[in-house]
């Protein structure tokens, strides 16, 4: 139908369309499809279909919730921040157990800061420590077994601490990578390379490497000062050592992880041209997964708590949004040095838990956490999308003092405001 009118000495038309309906789009199904559905859909449904495995999390094998069991057989001395164990390497199995390495501290005082260490009085939590080890016959309990690898005498690499290790399998040896640092934590930042020490038994002895495996980045450049968390495992037939830095100089920090590559356990390692690889995480948690890599990424940065994934263990992308994830998790990864396709994943491992209780005793308890990242399991308890937090989880992330005087400050100047 066409209508006109004047409007102001101009003749305007237009036309009313009211009997033929345009072709509409189907509502989008009930039942969420397991395949990508033929028809437009949002941006958010997109990623639905593009950028998980399922659109189901129960269906998507790179999905879990993780669940938490104290472990026994260690003391930690009360309690008093005097002892301290964190930061365990990835879980292995051999002789007939399981072995797990850690850094451990136990020292007369518990942490006192930079300004206040000495030669026996620790800066921090992973100052003055050395690298033991346990081993367990069911995961649950555990036998600790001694140092592995000590402090060297000063002015040695590590003379100050060696800490954060993880262990590598190589031809039939054993290596572990760690901090090694030369100074106290906070002197600058956390500034320390990474060193290695390498065994013909996961027992020892073990013989540390004279160099530095891989030293610090240029002035200016991501990782000038820190390369913390080594993680060794094996890829494409060489290994891949996947690190974290602390870049920004910003009090927060922003915490990245980058990779060098090896063609032999004591290097050269080469840092990758794309590095970082993953642009958040505050500690280094992988695994092969399928033909790949995967990443879980923890409590810092942009994309933290999530689980990411590499086909060609460089670039990452997320492949699910996870709660609770285990904080320097070290996972039972029975392939983890076998170079292979269609790696399994991993159910189980062992991580920490920081300022067990409170800053004022700060130290670090050692922890297990289960889940199903595995091809080879299907655990609905452990697939679940709910999680249930009690109360006084929440009320125990109540507001600092500092915020309540803003708040009341912000209450004191809008009911002045009202009033005027």
């Amino acid at each position: 139908m066409k209508m006109a009118w004047i409007v102001n000495g101009a003749f305007v038309a237009f036309i009313v369309g009211c009997s033929t309906p345009t072709q509409r789009q189907p509502n989008f199904p009930f039942v969420l499809p397991e395949e990508k559905p033929d028809m437009e859909l949002s941006a958010a449904m997109e990623r639905l279909y593009t950028n998980y495995e399922a659109p189901r999390p129960e269906h998507n094998e790179l999905f879990t919730q993780f669940k938490y069991t104290k472990l026994e057989g260690f003391d930690y001395n009360g309690g008093d921040g005097t002892v301290t164990r964190r930061d365990p390497s990835k879980v292995i199995f051999a002789n007939g157990k399981y072995y797990v390495w850690y850094t451990y501290r136990n020292t007369p005082s518990k942490p006192m800061g930079a300004a206040k260490c000495t030669d026996t009085i620790p800066s921090a939590d992973w100052d003055l420590c050395d690298i033991y080890y346990a081993t367990s016959d069911d995961g649950f309990t555990w036998e600790e077994q001694g140092v592995a690898v000590p402090r060297p005498p000063k002015p040695a690499v590590g003379w100050r601490s060696v800490a954060t290790t993880d262990i590598l399998v190589w031809e039939g040896k054993y290596y572990l990578y760690y901090q090694a640092f030369l100074e106290a934590s906070g002197k600058r930042g956390d500034y320390c390379p990474v060193a290695v020490s390498y065994a013909d038994s996961p027992d020892g002895p073990w013989s540390p490497h004279k160099d530095v495996v891989i030293p610090n980045g240029p002035e200016g450049s991501w990782d000038q000062y820190t390369i913390h968390d080594p993680y060794p495992l094996v890829y494409n037939g060489k290994i891949y050592l996947y690190y974290k830095a602390d870049s920004d100089g910003d009090p927060n920090k922003v915490r990245m992880q980058g990779l060098a590559i090896a063609d032999d356990p004591l290097g050269p390692f080469k840092k990758h041209p794309l590095n970082p690889v993953i642009n958040s995480g505050h500690e280094t948690t992988l695994f092969p997964f399928r033909d790949g890599i995967a990443a879980i990424v923890i409590h810092d940065g942009t994309e933290h708590s999530t689980i990411q994934f590499a086909e060609d263990g460089v670039n990452f992308e997320i492949a699910s949004v996870v709660n609770m994830t285990p904080r320097a998790g070290g996972p039972f990864i029975p392939d983890a040095f076998v170079d292979g396709k269609n790696r399994r994943g991993i159910t189980w491992g062992i991580s920490h838990f920081t300022a067990v209780n409170g800053w004022k005793n700060n130290h670090s308890n050692l922890t297990r956490f289960d889940c199903d990242l595995s091809l080879d399991v299907h655990d609905p308890h452990l697939k679940k999308t709910g999680l249930y937090l009690k109360p006084e989880v929440y009320y125990s992330q109540g507001l600092r003092g500092d915020t309540k005087k803003r708040i009341e400050e912000e209450n004191r100047r809008f009911k002045e405001s009202q009033t005027q």
